[in-house]
């Protein structure tokens, strides 16, 4: 944690060095000593600190200074930090002057100069001071600051981004926090406005309108690999794709994962997972993705976050995997753990309100944004239930939006019970968005009850959307085979493939094999998969298996 700063402000230098150096002796220690020659600077200095979200405990400001003196000084950076101790230096000519600042600038001390010794007529005055500011001091947040617009796209996935990689952060609304548009203004320093959102670091760097692998870059995230070939490269980090990472390396291969968004997939989002074997009091998403890497990565599995694989060539007996950067990674053994994503709305608006109102997923992201505001749900499923019972935390009023006649064709019993106990929630059977309302962020839904015909309008600032199970696999067109749908065939179900084909193996293919040998696939993204978190990490560990009969057959 940075020390509180100490700032002492003087035009003369050889004063100014002094002060410092006695400064020093006594505070140096717990504080950290800023010396500033000129009022205009020492503003300078605390926009930086600002922006780095340091605080000051004290203000040493000398009286007679040219341009700005010492009065004028704390006048002016008394708003910026407000709770700091203000104390004058003057000469004996000056005293009326301070005085006068007791009142107008709320000086807390003057002292006369000269000021030996300091053991008495310097520490006892600031020991005193300090120690009042000690009494009331809470340190304030270490790490980054994400500023913007709560209904701006990019910056809700600025925050998406760093909320599913587990990364810290404090957000802060330009609409609704005038400290937000002072440090855009520290930020400025009476240039250009910088673009929102506006990402602060804790050593005082910033990025604008940043992409997300500008900031994973920033904040250390692995984006590129170490190596140009590896036993085998893995596509996503969901529970399959972290559990066949786990295994892989545990046995010996070397192991790369390549996931376009956050480890944990569709499953790291989830706000709780109470269902899944050896935690009796359930766990959040995250923790989940959380352990998985900590465990892939004491193996020595290497963690691309975010890269996006786009196409893969064969090349036998090799494997080339193309990434959206334009860089190549090579192996003997691919495999294929993208899992699925939600199905998007098709409804006239919804695009163009996407992060602006209207969220897939995202339900830990945006919680606290809804606080005591009515907002609504569209799915049937665990994901949606937990998401529910999430924001029933936060939102005064949570109604979920489902198509069919109940919950329990699609959810597991101990949520639909909790559901029904909760008593800011509501569930509305036979229901559905048929238009979406807004132009700059979300108002209002229209709502279709589907048995009666009857359409009823609604006001909400927030949609949240748990529907659906798409799999993103159009890079892999011509590759592998796979269903109208999109999910790719594996093992014995690729015989009902027209497009399986190219077979060169005097074998079947194995269990998590698909139409090209050494690429397998496991989890979601596979045809007929059962679309639980344990049965991913079940298929993940077992490819793992069929990789080392493969590798044993081209001899790596």
């Amino acid at each position: 944690m940075a020390k509180p700063t100490i700032l002492t402000i003087d035009d003369d230098l050889e004063v100014l060095q002094a002060i410092a150096r006695d400064l020093r002796k006594q505070y140096g220690d717990r504080f950290r000593i800023v010396r500033a020659n000129s009022g205009a600077s020492a503003i300078e200095t605390l926009e930086q600190l600002k922006v780095r979200n340091e605080t000051v405990a004290l203000f040493l400001t000398d009286q007679r200074m040219p341009e700005m003196n010492g009065v004028e000084f704390v006048e002016k950076a008394a708003p910026m930090f407000p709770e700091a101790k203000k104390v004058l230096l003057t000469a004996y000519a000056d005293t009326d002057a301070a005085i006068r600042a007791i009142n107008t600038a709320r000086l807390d001390y003057y002292l006369l100069k000269p000021w030996d010794p300091p053991e008495e007529k310097l520490y006892p005055v600031l020991d005193d001071l300090l120690e009042d500011w000690l009494a009331v001091y809470r340190p304030t947040f270490e790490g980054i600051r994400v500023i913007g617009d709560r209904w701006s796209p990019c910056s809700h996935n600025v925050k998406d981004f760093l909320a599913r990689n587990q990364i810290p952060y404090q957000w802060m609304d330009v609409e609704v926090e005038p400290e937000a548009n002072k440090l855009i203004e520290y930020v400025a320093h009476n240039s250009t406005q910088p673009k929102l959102p506006l990402v602060l670091f804790a050593n005082g760097d910033k990025l604008e309108q940043p992409s997300n692998l500008e900031v994973a870059e920033k904040i250390g995230l692995q984006t590129q690999a170490e190596k140009p070939f590896y036993d085998l490269v893995i596509v996503g980090g969901g529970p399959a794709g972290l559990a066949a990472a786990v295994y892989g390396a545990s046995e010996g291969l070397s192991t790369v994962m390549i996931e376009r968004s956050a480890p944990g997939g569709q499953a790291g989002s989830s706000s709780r997972i109470e269902n899944y074997l050896g935690f009796p009091v359930g766990l959040s998403g995250d923790d989940l993705a959380r352990r998985g890497v900590t465990q892939a990565k004491r193996f020595g599995v290497e963690i691309l976050t975010p890269q996006e694989v786009v196409g893969v060539k064969v090349d036998d007996p090799y494997r080339i995997v193309k990434l959206a950067d334009g860089s190549e990674i090579n192996c003997h053994a691919l495999l294929l753990a993208t899992g699925v994503y939600w199905r998007r709305l098709t409804l006239p608006g919804c695009d163009r309100l996407t992060g602006r109102g209207i969220y897939y997923g995202a339900a830990k992201t945006e919680a606290l944004s809804c606080q005591d505001e009515h907002i609504y749900l569209v799915g049937g499923a665990n994901s949606a239930g937990q998401a529910a019972m999430y924001f029933s935390k936060y939102a005064a009023q949570v109604t979920m939006l489902v198509r069919g006649e109940s919950l329990t064709k699609s959810m597991s019993q101990y949520l639909i019970d909790q559901i029904d106990a909760t008593d800011n929630i509501k569930v509305l059977t036979h229901t559905e968005v048929t238009a979406v309302h807004g132009e700059n962020s979300l108002t209002g839904l229209t709502l279709l009850q589907n048995q009666t015909g009857k359409t009823e309008q609604v006001e909400t600032n927030s949609l949240f959307i748990f529907i659906g199970a798409k799999p993103e696999t159009d890079w892999l067109d011509g590759i592998v085979a796979k269903d109208q749908r999109g999910f790719i065939y594996a093992g014995a179900d690729l015989k009902k493939s027209t497009d399986f084909r190219g077979w060169n193996r005097d074998r079947e293919p194995f269990l998590l094999e698909t139409s090209v040998p050494g690429i397998f696939v496991a989890g979601d993204v596979r045809h007929n998969s059962v679309k639980r978190v344990a049965s991913g990490v079940g298929e993940g560990s077992i490819a793992i298996m069929f990789v080392h009969r493969y590798l044993a057959e081209v001899g790596a």
